[in-house]
């Protein structure tokens, strides 16, 4: 099937893991979500939707032996499943909605997309830039290191998913929602060095949700590859939605806002797959922050 039909069909996969993460918790959103009835919501909003079940996934664990890149052998075997099921699920011409976990499954989204196609692009809607291992960050957690890992910098076992480096061209990536407190002047003179093709932060997203996603559009649009949608909850005000594992209050940015921005990104045809990440059941004892975001990611959805 041609990257350019449109569709409204997706098959999810659960990735209960938290592996790259800086605690517990998001391993058990895919459990959290579909309880929540998010099979039910995106049929109700009239998708074709199948469940493919849940990847083993992995569970937060303290790594004091490898203290720059934490429980690095389990983010890596879980980003490896993660690209075999979705290179399954891409030559079958199925469209797959990934389930997460942190924010590490996405290198396996691309490399699984990098199994069947040459040429993938990425829409990153995330609070975060995820460029640790090119900064001085001295944590060692995983979940903050996709944009670098993406580009080819950092652990070879993340870095070569896909055999060769990088897993995505950066004229091909699209960054939109960073909040200007998580990215300093040398994180932005890197992705400036990387060609990166595209970069919208928190303020330009917040002030027009549509022009960023037609920018990000625009900026990928020079390819007929696949694109893959990232979508962190964290690219929300927390003050807004405080599901984000790792939270981010007074970035402005409201649910509202990102909806209206994923509904462009995943109404293009080029759109192959999508990634939900950072969702932690934890912080919702009565469920209600948990149905709200099903309704966004309905609407969303449904275009």
């Amino acid at each position: 099937m041609s990257v350019t039909q449109a569709r409204n069909d997706w098959v999810v996969v659960g990735v209960p893991t938290s592996a790259g993460a800086h605690h517990a918790g998001q391993d058990r959103a895919p459990a959290a979500l579909r309880a929540a009835g998010l099979l039910d919501r995106l049929r109700g909003a009239g998708l074709e939707v199948a469940d493919d079940g849940d990847l083993p996934g992995a569970v937060f664990a303290v790594d004091h032996e490898h203290p720059t890149a934490r429980n690095l052998g389990a983010v890596a075997r879980v980003a490896r499943e993660v690209a075999g099921a979705v290179t399954r699920l891409v030559q079958a011409g199925r469209r797959p909605l990934i389930v997460g976990g942190d924010c590490t499954i996405t290198l396996g989204v691309i490399a699984g997309i990098r199994q069947v196609h040459d040429d993938a692009g990425l829409a990153y809607v995330d609070g975060d830039p995820d460029i640790g291992p090119v900064l001085p960050d001295t944590s060692g957690i995983l979940d903050a290191t996709g944009i670098a890992h993406l580009l080819g910098h950092g652990e070879r076992e993340l870095a070569g998913l896909a055999g060769s480096r990088p897993l995505l061209d950066p004229a091909r990536l699209a960054m939109i929602g960073c909040d200007p407190r998580e990215i300093n002047a040398d994180g932005r003179a890197f992705l400036a060095s990387q060609q990166v093709s595209f970069f919208e932060g928190a303020a330009g997203l917040s002030a027009d949700p549509q022009a960023a996603a037609r920018g990000a559009l625009a900026a990928l649009a020079g390819r007929s590859g696949p694109m893959v949608v990232h979508f962190d909850v964290d690219v929300v005000d927390s003050g807004d939605l405080p599901l984000g594992n790792f939270p981010h209050y007074g970035s402005g940015v409201t649910l509202d806002q990102v909806t209206a921005c994923l509904r462009v990104l995943l109404a293009d045809p080029a759109c192959a797959a999508l990634v939900l990440t950072e969702v932690n059941p934890a912080y919702d004892a009565d469920g209600s922050q948990l149905d709200r975001y099903l309704t966004a990611l309905a609407t969303a959805l449904a275009g």
